[in-house]
């Protein structure tokens, strides 16, 4: 869906909010081997669409099945929420970022492929809360 159309749903609906999820493959895997990285990702997203941090970004590396091993990172944001889990095994990311603030999904699509050197990304948006 156009982006101008999207925009138009979202307030015609009134809707609570929107949801981006992102797959992002073949990362590069230093970049989602990295906290520092990870952390101006956020950053650096936030300031791209215009979304005021609150409090401090969290990133944890857990997991004991290798499979799903990796950074999780979590960011509260006075919108809403944005979060991720980096998956060393495959060098994939999964990202979401929600808030009932409008913010142009396409825009974070390509910024997170383009920061963490994805060959390929696919991506998913749900209005929520739809009134109308």
């Amino acid at each position: 869906m156009e982006q101008t159309q999207l925009r138009r749903k979202f307030e015609d609906s009134r809707a609570w909010g929107i949801l981006t999820t992102i797959d992002l493959f073949n990362c590069n895997p230093e970049l989602i081997r990295s906290d520092v990285a990870i952390r101006r990702f956020v950053v650096e997203l936030c300031e791209r669409i215009s979304m005021r941090r609150f409090g401090p970004t969290q990133v944890v590396h857990f997991g004991e099945d290798e499979r799903v091993a990796g950074y999780s990172m979590t960011q509260l944001i006075e919108t809403s929420l944005i979060s991720g889990h980096f998956a060393n095994a495959d060098n994939s990311a999964y990202i979401d970022v929600f808030s009932c603030k409008f913010y142009e999904p396409e825009e974070v699509r390509e910024f997170a492929m383009t920061f963490f050197q994805a060959t390929r990304g696919e991506s998913w948006v749900v209005l929520r809360g739809v009134q109308a």
